[in-house]
C-alpha cells in the first residue's frame, strides 16, 4: 500500500466494478466512501482490506436527490473533502425487444444511469469548487455501450451514450473549477452483469455466441491510474476491454 491522502467516493461499490474500484484504491491508500443501494455488500468490501478508518459504507440510492446529498456530507463529515467520484452505479433493463419494453423499465434505467450520474456530479461540482485545495476528478463510468449497442438493449444503450454528453459538457463547465472529468468505457468485465456472456449472447448477426471476458480487477487498475494523475492532465476517454471480444469488428 502507497501513502495517499485522497479522498474518493465510489456509486455502485458493493459488486463488480464498483467493488474492483474500491478495492483498488483502498489498497494504493485512499480514504474511500462506498455508496451503493444495500449496506450488506459494501460492508464486505470493506472487510477484505485492512484499512482502518479509511473507509465508509453509506447506502445511498442515486436517483434520488437527498441519497446522493446525504452521501456527500457524509463523506465531507468523515474526510473533510472529496478528491474522486467513480460515478459507476448502473442497471441494465431485461434483454428484450424494444417493442416489449415497459415505460417503468426504460423509466427506471433512466432514472439511475442518466439521472443518478447527473445529480452526483452535480453535488461533486457543489463540493470540489469551494474546497482548498480546490478541484478534484470526476470518472463516469461509461461502457462500450456508449459507442456500440447490443440487441434488446434500447435503455441501457440510450443512457450510455447520454453519458458521453455528460462526461464532455461537465469536463468543459469543470476547468474553471480545477475540475477534471473523464470516462471510463469497459468490455466485458467478469461480474454478475456479464457473466451471460461465458454462456452465449445475442450479436448483431441474430447468432448466439460466447464472449472472452477480462477479470474485473484490470478495470480497478484502470480506475486507479485515471485517479491518480495530476489535475493538469485528463483522460477524456478510456477503454478497456477483453481483447477478443467482438467490438471492433463487424457482426
Amino acid at each position: 500500500m502507497t501513502s495517499n491522502s485522497k479522498v474518493a467516493i465510489v456509486t455502485g461499490a458493493g459488486t463488480g466494478i464498483g467493488k474492483a474500484a474500491s478495492l483498488a484504491l483502498l489498497r494504493d491508500g485512499y480514504q474511500v466512501v462506498l455508496a451503493g443501494r444495500r449496506p450488506e455488500p459494501l460492508a464486505e468490501v470493506i472487510a477484505m482490506v485492512d484499512a482502518p478508518g479509511r473507509a465508509l459504507a453509506v447506502p445511498t440510492d442515486v436517483s434520488n436527490p437527498d441519497s446522493v446529498t446525504a452521501l456527500f456530507d457524509a463523506a465531507l463529515r468523515l474526510f473533510g473533502r472529496v478528491d474522486v467520484l467513480f460515478n459507476n452505479a448502473g442497471v441494465n433493463a431485461p434483454a428484450i425487444a424494444l417493442e416489449d419494453l415497459t415505460l417503468a423499465q426504460w423509466n427506471n434505467v433512466v432514472a439511475i444511469n442518466l439521472t443518478g450520474m447527473f445529480l452526483c456530479i452535480q453535488q461533486a461540482f457543489r463540493v470540489m469548487k469551494v474546497q482548498m485545495p480546490r478541484g478534484g476528478r470526476i470518472i463516469n463510468n461509461g461502457s462500450i455501450s456508449a459507442t456500440t449497442p447490443r440487441p434488446n438493449s434500447i435503455a441501457y444503450t440510450a443512457t450510455k451514450h447520454a453519458v458521453n454528453g455528460l462526461t464532455k459538457a461537465a469536463s468543459l463547465d469543470g476547468r474553471k473549477y480545477d475540475i477534471a472529468v473523464g470516462q471510463i468505457d469497459i468490455g466485458n468485465a467478469a461480474t454478475e452483469m456479464a457473466q451471460r456472456m461465458a454462456t452465449g449472447v445475442l450479436q448483431a448477426n441474430g447468432e448466439i455466441a460466447i464472449e472472452p471476458l477480462m477479470d474485473v480487477n484490470i478495470v480497478g487498475q484502470s480506475v486507479l491510474y485515471m485517479a491518480n494523475l495530476p489535475l493538469q492532465a485528463n483522460v477524456m476517454f478510456h477503454t478497456v476491454m477483453a481483447t477478443k471480444m467482438p467490438f471492433a469488428g463487424r457482426g
